[in-house]
This record gives C-alpha cells, sequence and structure tokens, in this order.
C-alpha cells in the first residue's frame, strides 16, 4: 500500500516546465505557443535602455562627429594638440568672443587610413569644462582633487604596561577609581570585590557577598557608597565605612551586566539580561522607571547631568537616549550591525564613542548626529573602552588587542597585545573592562588570565622617535 501511494520524485525542470505550461494555460490567448512581442513596449523598452547606458555620452557623441568634420577640412596646416587647455588670455572663442572653458583632448589630425569596418583614426573628443552643466565622469581623472578637510592627530606618547596585579581567582570583569583617585576597585568572577591602592598596586580589602560574577561597578562622588551588580541578579550597595551591604535594589529579573551612578541626582542606573535598563533610587531602594524598549541584553550604560541623561547600548545593536523625567526613549540610534557591548563619554566634549564587533562609531550630544568611523577596524568583540582628557580612547578587545586612538581625527597610533600571565592558556588574553584615573595618566584593564594590568605613557617617547603616520581617508562612509 506504502508503496503505491508513493510520491514520484520529480526533477526541477520538469516541475518548471509544468508551471510555465499552466500560466500559458491561463493567460495565453492560443494554447500550444507563446504570445507574440508587443512592438510599442517593445520601443518603449529599447529606448529605455538606450537613455539609461548612453544618456550620458549623447551630447558628446554629437559634438565628437562636428569636431571630426572641422578636423578633417583643417588637417593640412592644423597642428597636433594633444592636450589643450585653456590659457588666460587666448582662450577666448572665436565665434562667441566669450571665455572658452573645454578642454581637447587627442589629436586635431585625423589619419587618412580609416575605414567604416575597421578601427577609426584618432578624432578630437571637446571635454565639457568646469563651466558645463552636465558633469562628465570619464575626465574625473582630469579635475583637481579637492584636499582633504580631515583633522590631523594630535601626536600621543604611547603606552606601555608597567604594572601585572593578580590576585583574583576568576576572570576580572569590572573596575571603578575612586573619585579621590588613592584605590580602585574590581569585581570578579571569584565572586568577590578587591580593593586595590594605586600607586603601589597593594590589596587593601576583600568584599564578599555575591554569589555570581560581579559585572559592575561604581563608586559614588558625593557619599562613601559603592555600588555593584552580578549575574546573581543582585544590586548591591555597599557602605565604605563599615565594608559592608547596607542596601539592596531588588526587580532584575536575570543577570544585570552594567551599572551607573548619575553624577547630580541620587539614583542609581543597572541594565541587564532582561533587556530593560532599570532606574533606583538610591536612598529608597525603590525603582523609579524600568525604561523598557531594547529587545535584547543591556550591555553598557552611562550617565549625564544633561538630556539625554541616560544613554544605553544593547546587544540588538542598538544605542537609545531616554528622557529620565517620563522614562520614554527620546532617540535611537541604529547604526551598528553588531552588538554594542561598549560605550565612553568624552570627559570633556559633548560626544560619545561606541563599540561594535565591525566598527568604533562617534556620536554627538545631546541629539545623537553621527560624526565618523574610527579609521581602522580592530576585527575583534570589543569589550571595553575609556577616553581621557587628552583625546586618547583605548579600546580592549576579546582576543587580547588593546588598541590606541587618537579622538578627534578617529586614527589608530598604537595597536598592542595583552600578554597573559604564565601558567594561562593563549586563549585566555581577553579585556573584559577597563578605566582611566581620574588624572588620566594611568590606564587599568581587567583580562581574563585573572590578572589587572596597569598601563602608563612611555616617558622616554618623542615625536621623532614615534611618528605619526597618518593617511586621510578618501571616501568616508557617512553611516
Amino acid at each position: 500500500m506504502e508503496a503505491e501511494l508513493a510520491v514520484e520524485p520529480q526533477s526541477l525542470k520538469k516541475l518548471s516546465f509544468k508551471s510555465l505550461k499552466r500560466a500559458l494555460d491561463l493567460f495565453s490567448p492560443l494554447h500550444g505557443q507563446f504570445p507574440p512581442p508587443d512592438p510599442e513596449s517593445k520601443k518603449i523598452r529599447t529606448s529605455h535602455k538606450l537613455n539609461t547606458e548612453y544618456g550620458g555620452v549623447k551630447d558628446t557623441a554629437t559634438s565628437n562627429a562636428k569636431a571630426a568634420a572641422q578636423s578633417k577640412a583643417q588637417q593640412a596646416s592644423a597642428p597636433s594638440n594633444i592636450l589643450a587647455l585653456p590659457g588666460p588670455e587666448s582662450s577666448m572663442d572665436p565665434q562667441k568672443g566669450v571665455p572658452s572653458k573645454d578642454m581637447v583632448v587627442g589629436p586635431t589630425i585625423q589619419p587618412s587610413g580609416s575605414t567604416d569596418n575597421g578601427v577609426p583614426g584618432r578624432s578630437t573628443a571637446v571635454v565639457p569644462g568646469r563651466g558645463s552643466s552636465e558633469r562628465n565622469f570619464s575626465t574625473s581623472a582630469l579635475m583637481e582633487r579637492i584636499p582633504s578637510k580631515w583633522p590631523r592627530p594630535v601626536w600621543h606618547a604611547p603606552w606601555k604596561n608597567y604594572r601585572v596585579i593578580s590576585g583574583h581567582l576568576g576572570w576580572v570583569r569590572s573596575v571603578a577609581v575612586d573619585p579621590s583617585n588613592t584605590w580602585f576597585c574590581t569585581g570578579s568572577a571569584d565572586r568577590t570585590i578587591k580593593i586595590w591602592d594605586l600607586a603601589s598596586g597593594q590589596l587593601k580589602l576583600t568584599l564578599t557577598g555575591h554569589i555570581e560574577q560581579i559585572r559592575g561597578l561604581a563608586i559614588s562622588s558625593k557619599h562613601t557608597y559603592m555600588f555593584s551588580a552580578g549575574d546573581d541578579k543582585q544590586v548591591k550597595c555597599w557602605d565604605l565605612e563599615q565594608n559592608k551591604v547596607i542596601r539592596s535594589y531588588h526587580g532584575h529579573l536575570s543577570g544585570v551586566y552594567c551599572l551607573a551612578v548619575h553624577p547630580t541626582i541620587d539614583i542609581l542606573l543597572t541594565g541587564g539580561r532582561d533587556s530593560v535598563c532599570r532606574v533606583w533610587d538610591i536612598r529608597s531602594k525603590m525603582q523609579i522607571h524600568a525604561l523598557s524598549g531594547h529587545d535584547n541584553t543591556v550591555c553598557s550604560v552611562f550617565t549625564r547631568p544633561t538630556d539625554p541623561q541616560v544613554i544605553t547600548g544593547s546587544h540588538d545593536s542598538t544605542i537609545k537616549f531616554w528622557d529620565l523625567r517620563y522614562g520614554k526613549t527620546m532617540a535611537t540610534l541604529t547604526h551598528h550591525k553588531k552588538s554594542v557591548r561598549a560605550m565612553a563619554l568624552h570627559p570633556k566634549e559633548d560626544c560619545f564613542a561606541s563599540a561594535s564587533a565591525e566598527n568604533i562609531k562617534k556620536f554627538n550630544l545631546p541629539k545623537g548626529e553621527f560624526m565618523h568611523n574610527m579609521l581602522s577596524q580592530q576585527k575583534t568583540i570589543i569589550n571595553a573602552m575609556a577616553v581621557n582628557e587628552e583625546g586618547v580612547l583605548a579600546t580592549g578587545g576579546d582576543n587580547g588587542s588593546m588598541w590606541f586612538w587618537d579622538w578627534r581625527s578617529g586614527h589608530n597610533f598604537q595597536q598592542d597585545q595583552t600578554i597573559v600571565q604564565p601558567g594561562s592558556l593563549d586563549s585566555e588574553a581577553g579585556i573584559y573592562a577597563m578605566t582611566y584615573d581620574v588624572t588620566g595618566s594611568r590606564l587599568i584593564t581587567c583580562e581574563a588570565d585573572k590578572t589587572i594590568k596597569m598601563w602608563k605613557e612611555d616617558e622616554t617617547a618623542t615625536p621623532e622617535t614615534h611618528p605619526v603616520h597618518f593617511k586621510p581617508p578618501k571616501d568616508m562612509r557617512r553611516f
């Protein structure tokens, strides 16, 4: 019975012929043969094709024919002009008495051995000059090139690693520097927060309390509070005078990936895997807003004193500006194609950079106008970025690549590769978080080989020993 019901496999050719036959049966007036071509539609189609293909060169062709006829009449006496450019005095058109801006390309003498079916002799081509209304694209090589207005990069000394701190037992995922610039804290996958002396790199304190890796840290500039967030859905407020948790903020439905403290108002912002950025009142532990609108994990957030006060980046490859008063989206930037895992606000200028696996882009604030892409591609997932007042932007990748950029021009002036500590795998060369200290002269990176590395500028470097190799971009993408 099954053998009888089995459908015979048919080739694609056979099926397409069947479909063609059905279409002809439905629409063709005469069965068994194709309908005759409509001469009117063929004429329209041909004229349209001619216009699109040769519309730009029709006028040139007619002027070529006229010029060829003139050159035949004058071939005995006329000299050869390979490239006749308009001169200051003698460029008057004899017929009209106005300066001619046309450029004559090719010899004016027509060779006698030109046949209809063979290769014709060269004729004079009159190319419209700059005064002409229609631009001829064949002369783009002869047009004057506009000099690049791209800003030249400022010289920056190269950065070097001067200290490696080991002490964590897991990947180091987050870092924050105290406003007093005397210590910094790091959060790790070993579920601890460690506080280190910034000058010496010595361990001062270890705080325990989270039950999963710590993804976000922030230190308040107005209170003696430190905030931490982790994959355990918990957001904690630590009192640094007692070194213990005094508040917890409950509400996230999944891991919390990023955290920021507002510079002027007592509110806390956290973003996580539940695709929501939550706004908390620090004192009362109440949730003020749940800024929902992203379609995927909110993995980066920063805040500023003026509107837009909250800016979030997400794995859905968008950046959103939020109105903190109403909890609504002010604008959505869709320039990136991949997850926006890191963003950095410039400390002085009203602009910020956002990093994604395909590009690093700069945007203006408060409107969010796209400024430009950085001039190179790191070609890795960028997890962290930071910028200092001197305009040195640092980005850290999943493969351990550490690139330094000039903020104004987008020029990549240094490419470094982090070295894993002995005993680690080469695949553990990943940078997960980074920040500058308050002065901007020291850079702290947190890495997958369980170390914290500190970087500073090379004092011995000069513009002569490390010159800037900069080529301005020829064509910049405007999106």
